[in-house]
């Protein structure tokens, strides 16, 4: 039996507050997956959804900006699109397996929780903590505004499907974001 899963569709709001409320529901959502109880199909379907919008939005507003307002580095914001690209080849491999009830399933997603873990991580102290002291609230609000719209655009367009996510990863891979196994 499914359920709806809360993928937390804000419409303004600080953009670093944003994206650690889309870090705790990633936190969340790889939990759900892990619990055999849940619907982890429904489950599945919802992080690939947030996860890919979420990660969008960065790439097409919020790292450019930060790195225009010399906020963070050109390295980190590099190796931020280096790791969302990561993050979409494990979420490939957690898609592309019919069930979820198998240990394939299980080492997959392991595998997903570890990368997306150590990117939140990363983003946190590399990029969002110099956001917070070389960014002030107005550009914040108004970066929120932007990381939103296209965060709830890409969530209109369905944008964890298999297909789109295999997309990415091919993209990612021809602009060198991944090495090629």
């Amino acid at each position: 039996m499914g359920y709806v899963v809360d993928l937390h569709r804000p419409v303004a709001g600080d953009v670093i507050d944003l994206i650690l409320a889309d870090h705790r529901l990633f936190e969340e959502l790889l939990r759900a997956l892990r619990d055999t109880s849940a619907d982890r199909d429904e489950v599945r379907g919802a992080l690939a959804t947030v996860l890919v919008a979420h990660a969008e939005a960065e790439e097409k507003f919020v790292y450019p900006k930060l790195r225009k307002r010399r906020a963070v580095g050109e390295e980190e914001a590099e190796h931020g699109e280096e790791e969302h690209a990561e993050g979409h080849e494990a979420l490939l491999k957690v898609l592309e397996l019919k069930g979820t009830d198998t240990k394939a399933f299980d080492d997959a997603v392991e595998e997903l929780s570890g990368t997306i873990n150590h990117h939140l991580a990363e983003e946190e102290l590399t990029i969002l903590n110099p956001a917070r002291d070389e960014v002030g609230p107005v550009v914040r609000a108004d970066l929120g505004r932007e990381f939103l719209t296209e965060r709830n655009r890409q969530i209109d367009a369905n944008c964890g499907r298999v297909e789109n996510v295999r997309r990415l990863v091919a993209e990612a891979k021809k602009r060198g974001k991944l090495d090629d196994d």
